[in-house]
C-alpha cells in the first residue's frame, strides 16, 4: 500500500452535506409525526376559543377580526409594521406623559411587514397569520420538550393544558406571547439536545421579541456556564458562541433605543413612561391586598388566582425539578412578571410563555384515569372559552 493510500485510509471522509440535510429533515419529519395528535388537539381547543370570541363579539356589536387583531397592544404592533417607529400617544391618566412605540420590540412587526410584502393581505391579517403560525410552532416545541423529558402522554397533556389556560385567547391574538413561547420552547429543546448555536440564535430572536425574552438568554448563559465549569474551561467553542449570541437581541434593541433617545437610559425611560419598572413586587402586593380586602374587576381576581397557581406550580417544580434550562427559564420569567410594576390584570399574559409551570399538572393528569383527565379537560376548555370571550368583549382592563 502506498503512503498516499495509507494516509487516505487513515483520514475519515468529510460528512456528506446532502446526506446530513436528509437526516436532519428526517428527524424533523419524525418529530412532527409524533406531535400530530398534540397539534390537532391544540388546534381544536384554540379554534373553539376563537369561535366563542367571534360569537361574543358579534353579540356585542364588535368585529371578531378587530378584537383579535387590531385592539390594545395589537394596534401598536400593526402600526410599527406599517409606518415604522416614531409614534407616541399622550397618556389620559397622566398629563404630560406620552406612550412611545419604542416599548415594543421589533421582531414581530418585522415579520408582519415581511408577510405583507410577499402576500397580498392587510397588516392586521398578516399579524394574525404570524401569531397563529407561531402558536402552532410553540405547541410543537412544547411537545418536543415534554416528550424528550417525560414521554408522549405527558407531552400531549402539556400542550393541551397550555392551550386551555384561562388567558389562552392571547395565543390567538396579534400579540407576541405565541412567538416568544415558540422561540423559547425550541431554544430550550436545543439546550436539552446539545445544539448550542441553535439555542443561542433562538434566544437572540426571543430577546428581540419581548422584554421578558431575556429569560431565554438567561437559560442559555447559565447552562453554558455550567457546561464550561464541567469541562474546566475547555468546552466546545459552540458553547461559548451560543452564550455570546443569546442576549444580543435584547441588548441590541435596548442600545438602539438609547442611541435614538440620546441617553443610555433611553429604553428604561420609555418603560418608566409606560409605568413598567422593577419594584420587586411591591405594587403587585398592594393590588393583591386591595383585592382581598375590597373589590375589583373579574380580570383582576383571575390574575390573582393565576398568580397563586403560579406559586403553587413553583412548589411542584421544586419537589420534582426539571433539567436546568427549564428551571432557569421559568424562574427568570416568573421573576420578571411578578417583580415588575406593570398592569396587574396583564400578569397572567406575561406568564403565558412559562409553560414549564404546567409540568406538575401535566404529570398528574397523565397518571390520572382517562375519564378524570377528560372531565378536567372539559372544565378547563369551558373556562378558557368563556373567560377568553369575556376578556375581548366585556373586560375594561387591558389584556
Amino acid at each position: 500500500m502506498s503512503a498516499d493510500t495509507a494516509a487516505s485510509a487513515r483520514i475519515p471522509e468529510p460528512p456528506r452535506r446532502p446526506a446530513e440535510r436528509r437526516r436532519a429533515l428526517g428527524r424533523v419529519g419524525a418529530s412532527l409525526g409524533r406531535a400530530w395528535l398534540a397539534l390537532a388537539v391544540y388546534a381544536t381547543v384554540r379554534a373553539a376559543g376563537v369561535v366563542c370570541v367571534a360569537l361574543g363579539a358579534r353579540q356585542a356589536g364588535k368585529h371578531p377580526r378587530t378584537q383579535l387583531g387590531h385592539s390594545m397592544d395589537s394596534l401598536w404592533y400593526v402600526g410599527i409594521a406599517q409606518h415604522g417607529y416614531g409614534t407616541s400617544r399622550p397618556s389620559a391618566a397622566h398629563p404630560g406623559l406620552s406612550f412611545s412605540d419604542l416599548a415594543f420590540f421589533p421582531l414581530y412587526p418585522a415579520l408582519i411587514r415581511a408577510v405583507t410584502d410577499v402576500v397580498p393581505v392587510s397588516a392586521v391579517t398578516a399579524a394574525l397569520l404570524v401569531a397563529w403560525v407561531a402558536a402552532g410552532l410553540a405547541a410543537w416545541g412544547i411537545h418536543a420538550v415534554g416528550e424528550r423529558l417525560y414521554g408522549r402522554r405527558v407531552a400531549l397533556t402539556l400542550v393541551a393544558l397550555w392551550g386551555l389556560l384561562p388567558h389562552a385567547v392571547v395565543e390567538s391574538m396579534a400579540y407576541t406571547e405565541s412567538l416568544l413561547t415558540a422561540l423559547a420552547a425550541w431554544s430550550l429543546y436545543a439546550l436539552l439536545t446539545g445544539r448550542w448555536l441553535w439555542a443561542g440564535a433562538l434566544a437572540l430572536c426571543a430577546g428581540a421579541t419581548r422584554p421578558n425574552g431575556l429569560a431565554v438568554a438567561a437559560a442559555v448563559c447559565v447552562c453554558a456556564a455550567a457546561e464550561i465549569r464541567r469541562h474546566r474551561g475547555r468546552a466546545s467553542w459552540r458553547v461559548w458562541a451560543g452564550a455570546a449570541l443569546s442576549p444580543l437581541g435584547w441588548l441590541g434593541y435596548a442600545a438602539w433605543v438609547g442611541v435614538r433617545r440620546g441617553t443610555w437610559r433611553g429604553y428604561l425611560d420609555v418603560q418608566d413612561d409606560w409605568g413598567t419598572y422593577l419594584d420587586l413586587g411591591a405594587s403587585g402586593f398592594r393590588s393583591a391586598r386591595s383585592l382581598v380586602m375590597g373589590s375589583g374587576h373579574l380580570s383582576h381576581y383571575m390574575a390573582l388566582i393565576v398568580i397563586g397557581a403560579t406559586l403553587l406550580a413553583l412548589v411542584g417544580l421544586a419537589l420534582r425539578p426539571p433539567p436546568l434550562p427549564l428551571v432557569v427559564y421559568t424562574l427568570a420569567l416568573v421573576f420578571i412578571a411578578l417583580a415588575s410594576a406593570n398592569y396587574f390584570a396583564s400578569k397572567p399574559r406575561f406568564l403565558l410563555p412559562a409553560f414549564p409551570l404546567l409540568l406538575p399538572a401535566a404529570l398528574a393528569m397523565a397518571r390520572a384515569r382517562p375519564r378524570t383527565a377528560v372531565l378536567v379537560g372539559g372544565v378547563l376548555a369551558g373556562l378558557s372559552c368563556l373567560y377568553g370571550t369575556y376578556l375581548l368583549t366585556m373586560a375594561t382592563s387591558p389584556v
